[in-house]
């Protein structure tokens, strides 16, 4: 039997992120944008845990990352949609990162995130409250 994690939040992007893209996709120039919003509200999923970050995407949703709270060394948000979602940039030791775009509740769920990291990780150098 394997350890139980206590997940957070599951789901996918913010509602309102998908259709402020459809309002700029009558302009020729929103269009790209607006095919951006249909495929992430189609197949972006996220899963925060204790123990992990998981974002499932990519075409048809085949991309799965996994990321362990220890292995992150910064995070930054940047609200969007007069603050009622935002997205994130995860920074690891090795340079790599990982964005989460549109995430609901983000300020909650950077909260969350944060709070593992200085659990997990308590040398973090870019992690600011």
């Amino acid at each position: 039997m394997g350890i139980r994690e206590e997940v957070y939040f599951e789901g996918g992007p913010h509602t309102g992120d998908l259709i402020t893209s459809i309002l700029l996709g009558f302009t020729v120039l929103g269009l790209p944008l607006t095919v951006g919003a249909i495929v992430r509200s189609l197949w972006l999923r996220f899963r925060i845990t204790d123990r992990r970050i998981t974002v499932i995407g990519g075409w048809m949703g085949r991309d799965r990352t996994d990321i362990i709270y220890s292995e992150i060394v910064k995070v930054v948000k940047v609200p969007r949609g007069f603050g009622l979602w935002g997205d994130m940039v995860v920074t690891l030791r090795n340079g790599s990162r990982l964005e989460l775009r549109a995430i609901p509740r983000f300020r909650e769920i950077y909260d969350y995130i944060y709070e593992r990291i200085a659990v997990k990780n308590p040398k973090m150098i870019g992690v600011q409250k």
